[in-house]
């Protein structure tokens, strides 16, 4: 005969045991979960809601939808191939006309003007007169300012009608939108952001491979010299953080500057002339110079925390094995 089925662990009050730590384990989540609850509403509130703000505004343009709403409206379906007619100059006076009452017509000359240099003056010219105007519009409008009869006015207005743009992510490449909607390069003198990405990356760059050359030995001492030692280098590569990052930049200026102790020193061995000081300072050499002293700390600890965790017998090994000592 078969031996009867083993009836199933329970609890004291009759609970099965699995069913138990399942309750148990669901109970510890929740524990845990709470505990940690007040840390992640930091977060969102401190840093994701900041982020997600900023990267709305990046896209966000309400300003001509909403003070040139008549106008906006009025424009659809315009061809573009000639000045609007007599009703979209209407609904601009009437926009103008409102705008100027209740004085909210700055955003939308600064949206405006950012796109198209001038037009902040057109549109607070024209808002001053444009209780005095009378039909017809267009040419009342025309006459108070020029700028009303040039074709990509009208085609900048319509375009920025929309409720989004990538404006402000060309103009961080140094683009921008054509009258026609094509992306192009701004004019030369207003080249400057691109140069300036490039730059940074590459004086970052610079100041990474100096760090990592200047802190990687000093890490492998302060993970391998016996203790008395390593705690003595390991001050002193603490010491910086016990001064402040203004007394330490001030103290560069004055050792880089060309009447400054560096360059005081070389003219008295005369590695350099009086007149020909060399300027290390308020340019990219200083930049780099002070860069790489201030993030140096930065660089060692990270270094020694990891080298600090590798057995020395896995250097053996590896030296038993064939490695070589690099």
């Amino acid at each position: 005969m078969s031996e009867p089925p083993a009836a199933p662990l329970t609890t004291a009050d009759g609970v099965p045991l699995k069913v138990s730590l399942r309750r148990t384990v669901r109970r510890s989540k929740i524990k845990a979960l709470l505990l940690v609850a007040p840390l992640l509403v930091f977060l969102f509130i401190a840093f994701l809601m900041p982020l997600f703000e900023m990267l709305w505004r990046s896209v966000d343009n309400p300003e001509v939808s909403t003070h040139l709403s008549r106008t906006v409206a009025a424009l659809e379906g315009w061809n573009g191939e000639s000045l609007p007619d007599e009703a979209v100059f209407a609904a601009l006076a009437e926009d103008l006309r409102e705008g100027q009452q209740e004085r909210n017509l700055g955003l939308l000359s600064s949206r405006l003007n950012y796109e198209k240099s001038g037009m902040r003056s057109t549109i607070s010219r024209t808002a001053r007169r444009v209780g005095t105007l009378e039909p017809p519009y267009r040419e009342s409008l025309i006459e108070v300012n020029d700028t009303w009869g040039e074709l990509d006015t009208w085609k900048l207005i319509q375009r920025e009608a929309s409720p989004y743009t990538v404006s402000y992510y060309l103009a961080a490449m140094d683009r921008q939108l054509s009258p026609d909607g094509e992306i192009v390069k701004v004019p030369e003198y207003m080249q400057i952001h691109a140069t300036l990405f490039w730059r940074t990356l590459w004086m970052s760059a610079v100041i990474t491979g100096l760090t990592l050359a200047l802190g990687f030995p000093v890490a492998f001492l302060l993970a391998n010299l016996p203790m008395r030692h390593s705690n003595l280098l390991m001050i002193l590569v603490l010491l910086p953080f016990w001064t402040s990052l203004l007394v330490r930049t001030t103290t560069w200026i004055a050792i880089l500057q060309s009447q400054g102790v560096l360059n005081d020193i070389m003219v008295f061995l005369g590695v350099v002339a009086d007149e020909a000081r060399w300027q290390m300072i308020h340019n990219k050499m200083g930049t780099v110079i002070a860069m790489t002293h201030i993030l140096l700390p930065f660089m060692i600890l990270p270094l020694y925390s990891v080298m600090k965790t590798i057995p020395p017998s896995y250097m053996r090994a590896a030296r038993s094995l064939g490695a070589s000592r690099f």
